[in-house]
């Protein structure tokens, strides 16, 4: 019965996706062109909103647990396991009010998918050339300068790439170890996505219904006084635990 109608639905799902990101694209040039960066933002808030919201044509349903209360007054480094690109528009959504960016590799922005390579190239992410270190470079230190000053937030994927087979990959250091250096007062918040790879477990078509994709913030990391591969192994297993269950 899934099965039958995941090959029902999918079809649905995906051109209302693929709409949302067509109609969009010209309204976020026009809202950076007439509004700068805020409003541009906005329209990317609101793409994200439809984009995860457009879940429920699948008859999934989406949401997010929040038990801890997160400070607006300082930069966030959001680490999560990574299931699949369905995570994405739930992290940008609800987590809007953070000033979320992306660490990207720079193919995705040369792509030019509707929406999500003029957000890429125009919203403030780091794109990074894996063959160019002195371009990644100062990416990062591009990224880590707006959010010492503009106290953004950034997102970030710590297994390297996402899980294809549900299975969650141990954490790399690295990112988030450069992030550390850069912002000092970085605050860690792990959070746990589950559900999503139960729709794309089947592959890219048919997705599968009557799922549910939860983010949930789990408690906040400081960075102070403490050792960098700890607090990574501490997020690993805070993450690992919860999916877990």
């Amino acid at each position: 019965m899934r099965i039958v109608l995941g090959f029902i639905l999918t079809p649905v799902f995906y051109l209302l996706f693929c709409f949302f990101l067509g109609i969009f694209h010209p309204i976020q040039w026009l809202s950076l062109k007439l509004g700068g960066y805020n409003a541009h933002k906005k329209s990317v808030d609101i793409l994200n909103f439809f984009l995860n919201y457009s879940q429920l044509i699948m008859l999934n349903w989406v949401c997010l647990k929040q038990r801890f209360k997160l400070p607006k007054n300082r930069s966030i480094l959001f680490v999560s396991n990574h299931q699949s690109s369905f995570d994405i528009p739930g992290l940008i959504y609800y987590f809007r009010k953070f000033h979320g960016k992306f660490v990207s590799k720079i193919e995705l922005s040369k792509a030019k998918i509707p929406s999500i390579s003029f957000n890429l190239l125009h919203g403030g992410a780091a794109n990074i050339d894996r063959n160019n270190p002195e371009l990644s470079k100062r990416e990062i230190a591009k990224l880590a300068d707006n959010m010492r000053n503009k106290k953004w937030s950034a997102f970030i994927f710590p297994e390297g790439t996402r899980s294809k087979d549900g299975i969650m990959k141990p954490f790399k250091i690295g990112g988030i170890e450069t992030f550390a250096n850069l912002v000092p007062d970085l605050l860690i918040v792990p959070v746990a996505i589950s559900g999503s790879y139960n729709i794309v477990r089947r592959g890219p078509f048919p997705l599968m219904p009557f799922n549910k994709i939860k983010w949930e913030v789990l408690e906040p990391i400081e960075l102070r006084g403490k050792n960098i591969a700890d607090i990574v192994k501490a997020a690993e297993n805070a993450i690992r635990n919860k999916i877990s269950k």
